[in-house]
């Protein structure tokens, strides 16, 4: 298999969010999921996961470079402000496509 230099990168995060913190952050989500609507930047995708019953989240970004327009987003910057005290646990992953089929 070779490296293809222009290929998408994608990261994986997966965190749980404290239960007094669990209505904001899913405010703060939504915020720049309406911003990146606005912009629709190429070459760039974004999704979030909540499992059900639970406070645990998996967050899969996509794109060329990573971490592609996130950080220039204004409501981007609020959600990251203060991630690390609304999580109680975060794991931060690249991870390498072995194999895909279709799109939901």
């Amino acid at each position: 298999m070779t490296t293809d230099p222009t290929a998408a990168e994608t990261a994986v995060l997966r965190y749980t969010v404290k239960p007094d913190h669990l209505d904001r952050h899913l405010r703060l989500l939504a915020d720049v999921y309406a911003e990146l609507d606005r912009l629709r930047p190429a070459r760039f995708s974004w999704a979030t996961y909540r499992i059900p019953g639970s406070r645990d989240f998996i967050e899969i970004a996509t794109g060329h470079p990573l971490p592609g327009p996130l950080p220039g987003l204004p409501a981007f910057q609020r959600y990251r402000a203060d991630l690390d005290d609304r999580c109680e646990t975060r794991r931060f992953d690249n991870v390498t496509l072995i194999g895909a089929f279709g799109s939901a």
